[in-house]
């Protein structure tokens, strides 16, 4: 038997949609299929304003510079996350001060955020880890009431909700990732949402490499120049055009990995309830897009086990995030605090194969493995 972790799902019309775009003629960004894809996400989740990027670090990058960081300036992000999460802080010169995970789950322990807040505080970056919202009435109300800025990591969290709210609609700003291991890919891929009017303007003058391009081609002004910071982040109509053809069959490939995550709780819920480990915990106000399904165990030891023999199998299942707080990069700037649930999920969870074509009996096989030992 052969069960990768992922498998990256084709809808049927990626190439014809690329292959419309390129005999359009219109290659390069901004064209049809990165506007029907930008309308698309602002008109079924209501969201201010979304560019299309090339990765979802691409998209914290330009969050970074609409949040105007400076050197010295304080960052909050939680260590059990993508190095992209702080890293686009960090290349602004921003010091990132890094929070603990819940016990419940790896998101950012909410009650932890004032804590760490100083006068240079500046932005608080939650991760909705696995697609799971983060407590956002908390860090909103944090936030607002120390005027700081935050930008949700919604890079898993697509089609993902927080009490009837959209992730990525919430803060100020947000980032998702349409990478090949997401619910909704493109190869590579992101998008940046704005939901500040504030931001909006200057945000797509960052997008055009600091020119106010997008307002030339809309006939707004009668030429265009450089008047602002930015960069090349724009995907080309190739790459918006395999995403279409993803956001088109959004709700049939979520119904497919819902049924999977499903099967997934059902089988191994009662091993969980013989305290074996730990499953995926999903609190009253989120709800869940399974984009992922993990397993906690006790140790790194079990957890190591349990790959090995899955692996002997032939089924891949990969462990996740090491804390950033002890990177190598970092660890010497980190202000030493110890963060015990961030290393506990470093050490411990473990993420099962979940892609959309992936079989139910191959769900029952890897749990028919996992009860077996």
């Amino acid at each position: 038997m052969n069960i990768p972790f992922n498998k990256p799902h084709l809808t049927g019309k990626e190439a014809h949609y690329m292959y419309e775009a390129v005999f359009d003629g219109k290659l390069s960004g901004n064209g049809k299929f990165t506007r029907r894809c930008q309308q698309y996400l602002e008109e079924r989740y209501g969201f201010r304003k979304c560019l299309l990027t090339t990765s979802c670090t691409d998209a914290l990058e330009m969050a970074a510079m609409l949040c105007d960081i400076k050197p010295g300036d304080e960052v909050i992000v939680p260590s059990y996350t993508f190095v992209s999460s702080a890293l686009a802080f960090v290349r602004a010169g921003a010091k990132v001060v890094f929070a603990d995970s819940m016990k419940r789950n790896p998101n950012i322990d909410a009650d932890q955020i004032e804590s760490l807040i100083t006068p240079r505080t500046r932005v608080i970056v939650p991760v909705h880890y696995a697609g799971v919202a983060c407590d956002m009435d908390k860090i909103m109300e944090v936030a607002n009431r120390h005027g700081l800025l935050v930008v949700e990591d919604a890079a898993q969290a697509i089609d993902s909700f927080y009490k009837g709210r959209p992730l990525g609609g919430i803060g100020h700003l947000a980032t998702f990732s349409f990478h090949e291991t997401k619910n909704i890919i493109s190869g590579e891929g992101g998008c940046l949402c704005i939901n500040d009017d504030r931001f909006v303007r200057r945000a797509e003058i960052i997008w055009e490499k600091g020119t106010n391009r997008a307002e030339f081609f809309r006939g707004e002004v009668n030429k265009y120049g450089w008047v602002d910071i930015g960069s090349s982040f724009l995907p080309s109509e190739v790459v918006s055009a395999f995403l279409w053809a993803q956001l088109e069959s959004l709700d049939e490939i979520q119904l497919r990995r819902r049924s999977l995550w499903q099967r997934y709780l059902e089988r191994l819920f009662p091993l969980a309830g013989s305290g074996r480990f730990r499953l995926p915990d999903i609190p009253d106000y989120a709800t869940n897009n399974a984009h992922m399904f993990y397993l906690v165990c006790h140790s790194l030891a079990e957890r190591s086990a349990l790959i090995d023999r899955l692996k002997g199998s032939g089924m891949l299942a990969v462990f996740h995030y090491l804390s950033l707080h002890s990177s190598p990069f970092y660890r010497d700037r980190h202000d030493g605090r110890t963060l015990p649930e961030c290393d506990r999920y470093a050490d411990c969870l473990v993420r099962l194969p979940l892609y959309y074509d992936l079989l139910l009996e191959d769900v029952d096989a890897i749990c028919d493995l996992i009860g077996g030992a």
